[in-house]
């Protein structure tokens, strides 16, 4: 019978003999002889036999090794790679020719507008190489000097403002450059010239008699083109203007034939005239766009 824990217990039940047993035993007389015999019972007990069954527990230990988590690098939109230029940019100076037009297309390669590289140092030549001056912090005369070929040789990344999201305008009057950005990249870099913040009393060129004053504060913030003028120069109230794209009160993005390499305007952002004419070719700064101005 297995009983608690496990164990096996095996019992014999007590066996017990009769003990009455009679006997006759003839004589002359008769003699009862009665014999009694107790024959005590045996019992016989046999002691419960335990098999004790040692359990061996083995305990395994499971090292796990975790791998650490592969590094990914995001590199942001708007940091775009260039090789470095091979042949070197050539100091041309001013001049014309096929060294020009090599560094007119390394202008063009890394996002400074002109029209285009066909060896002319025109114009917008000039315009993109002082914008290439103003950001990389060098001399701002628009002549393509040593200094100017070695950094522009030297470049390994395109151009790029503070935006990295969005399509936009944006206005570093730190570094008095325009930046076209579409979906976050920096395509295009135009040289401005913004407002010189000198304080004007000029006369009224629409109305006589009248003076105009002010700041000449281009805005800080977050604005966007909400009244443009299409068809050539128009005669505002402090000179004139060309093509205009007004996004924060009178001020505009306009062409002009004066665009130096420091802020002059009354507040308005200067470019080119040639420049002006691409942006409306191309409708890379429609109605709504937001404009941002900045410090830098």
């Amino acid at each position: 019978m297995k009983g608690r824990g496990g164990y096996v217990v095996a019992a014999v039940a007590a066996v017990v003999l009769p003990a009455c047993a009679s006997t006759s035993i003839a004589s002359t007389a008769p003699v009862r002889v009665e014999t009694t015999t107790t024959v005590a019972p045996t019992t016989t007990t046999i002691a419960p036999t335990t098999t004790s069954t040692t359990s061996t527990t083995t305990s395994t230990t499971t090292t796990t090794t975790t791998e650490p988590a592969p590094t990914t690098t995001t590199i942001p939109v708007n940091k775009i790679p260039v090789p470095v230029a091979d042949p070197p940019v050539v100091a041309v100076g001013q001049s014309n020719g096929d060294d020009t037009e090599r560094a007119e297309q390394r202008l063009l390669e890394l996002g400074f507008w002109l029209d285009e590289a066909d060896g002319r140092y025109n114009l917008t030549t000039t315009q993109a190489v002082m914008a290439f001056q103003k950001f990389y912090g060098l001399e701002t005369d628009g002549v393509l000097g040593p200094e100017t070929a070695a950094a522009m040789t030297a470049v390994i990344e395109r151009p790029h403002g503070r935006a990295d999201a969005g399509t936009l305008v944006e206005i570093d009057k730190g570094k008095q450059v325009l930046m076209f950005v579409v979906d976050g990249r920096t395509e295009w870099v135009l040289n401005v010239s913004s407002g010189s913040e000198i304080a004007y009393e000029e006369p009224d060129q629409n109305t006589p008699g009248e003076v105009q004053r002010g700041d000449s504060v281009t805005r800080n913030g977050l604005h966007d083109v909400y009244r443009e003028r299409p068809e050539g120069w128009w005669e505002g109230d402090l000179g004139s203007i060309y093509r205009p794209k007004y996004f924060t009160g009178g001020i505009a993005v306009h062409g002009s034939n004066h665009v130096p390499d420091y802020p002059a305007s009354h507040g308005c952002v200067r470019v080119s005239v040639p420049a002006m004419d691409w942006i409306w070719e191309t409708g890379i700064m429609p109605l709504e766009i937001p404009v941002w101005v900045h410090e830098g």
